[in-house]
């Protein structure tokens, strides 16, 4: 008798011919949250199981695999060989000591003696037999014994069904660019689209020394939390402080967002395509804020060249985002009080509707190529 952890994946089982690899990259993905701890894992037709692991180590894989998208449910259980005696005797471990309860079976190896309804009937008889604080109760047990016997001779017994985080293995759907700031919506985004199965690169944006050095420990803090979800992430900084400076200098004070705006998507754009993003991400959310109206969506997207931009969080409201961000562990690092780059040189009344031909006009004042330039020259990796 093994103590084990089972388990099962989400929307893989809908992929045909190329299932495996989707199979391979989720394995891949769950050594990879796993690493650090002492475990093997074995495959079993549809089913994972983390093995040999230490006891006391458990509820720290459990927390990890919370974290692995593209599982379904994961339980704590024993694995014993598929005879009926080893059988009962794992229920009898995994039972309550008194309360109501069922079985219920799942029978993979088809050539097993016994069909799945007769294995529930005999190992609950079993337990009724054994302790009288027990009594079945099929519409709503307090508690139920899941017998799951598989194909290669073994059985896995648990009472437990934890649910996963769902969604497709990180690294199946390609790899994107998300602007990370230190706010709340950006890194809810990034996780959204990572679920997908997307595999994310973060880029930040900072105004040192007009910014100070916690809000960039901030955004470090951040990335470390969602690069949890998404199996490890590489954070890349940027100083904006000189594009500010100049669009200040020289341009209407009213678009220095929407300017601004532009030229972060110029430089993400560029530095997405140099390691193989697919597409670019964003936190917006429509009419959250004053930069975040359509004509302002539109100013930012009409530089970008090649790449798509995503917006996971455009339809959400804030509390929305707000209770997916203290799901995932970000809110509270979020709201601590440092400001972004966007805070500088903010104007009292910013352009909400920029007019695009306003908006190049007001652009025309600057060198952009040679800004950007200089920009990505302040470039600083961080892998995480």
């Amino acid at each position: 008798m093994e103590k084990v952890i089972i388990i099962r994946y989400a929307e893989i089982h809908l992929k045909g011919k190329n299932r495996g690899w989707f199979e391979r990259v989720f394995s891949v993905n769950i050594e990879k949250s796993l690493k650090g701890i002492k475990h093997e894992v074995h495959r079993q037709s549809g089913r994972y199981l983390i093995e040999n692991f230490k006891e006391d180590e458990t509820e720290k894989i459990l927390g990890r695999l919370k974290k692995v998208f593209g599982i379904h449910s994961y339980s704590v259980g024993l694995k014993v060989s598929s005879d009926m005696n080893e059988i009962f005797a794992a229920a009898k471990t995994v039972s309550f000591t008194e309360g109501t309860f069922k079985v219920e079976t799942h029978r993979a190896d088809k050539t097993f003696a016994l069909n799945s309804m007769q294995i529930s009937a005999e190992i609950g008889g079993r337990l009724l037999s054994e302790n009288k604080k027990l009594k079945v109760d099929v519409h709503e047990p307090k508690f139920i014994v899941n017998v799951d016997v598989r194909e290669n001779g073994t059985a896995l017994v648990f009472n437990e069904f934890f649910k996963g985080a769902g969604g497709m293995p990180v690294g199946t759907s390609g790899k994107g660019m998300l602007l990370i700031s230190g706010g709340i919506d950006s890194p809810v985004a990034g996780h959204m689209i990572a679920k997908r199965g997307m595999n994310i690169e973060c880029i930040h944006f900072h105004s040192y020394p007009y910014t100070n050095m916690q809000a960039r420990e901030k955004v470090i803090e951040l990335t470390k939390i969602l690069s949890a979800y998404n199996c490890g992430l590489r954070l890349n900084i940027i100083s904006v402080t000189h594009i500010q400076e100049e669009i200040h200098k020289k341009c209407n004070g009213e678009y220095m967002v929407t300017l601004l705006r532009r030229f972060m998507m110029r430089i993400a754009e560029r530095l997405a395509l140099s390691r193989g993003a697919q597409c670019i991400i964003t936190g917006e959310s429509l009419a959250q804020v004053a930069s975040q109206t359509v004509e302002g969506m539109t100013s930012s997207n009409s530089v970008i060249e090649k790449l798509p931009v995503l917006r996971p969080l455009c339809g959400f409201d804030k509390n929305e985002i707000i209770e997916r961000s203290r799901a995932i562990g970000t809110y509270e690092t979020s709201i601590e009080p440092y400001e972004d780059c966007c805070t500088v040189f903010l104007p009292k009344h910013p352009v909400t509707r920029p007019v695009l031909s306003a908006v190049e006009e007001e652009e025309s004042k600057l060198n952009v190529q040679a800004l950007v330039d200089e920009a990505i020259k302040s470039l600083e990796v961080i892998n995480i």
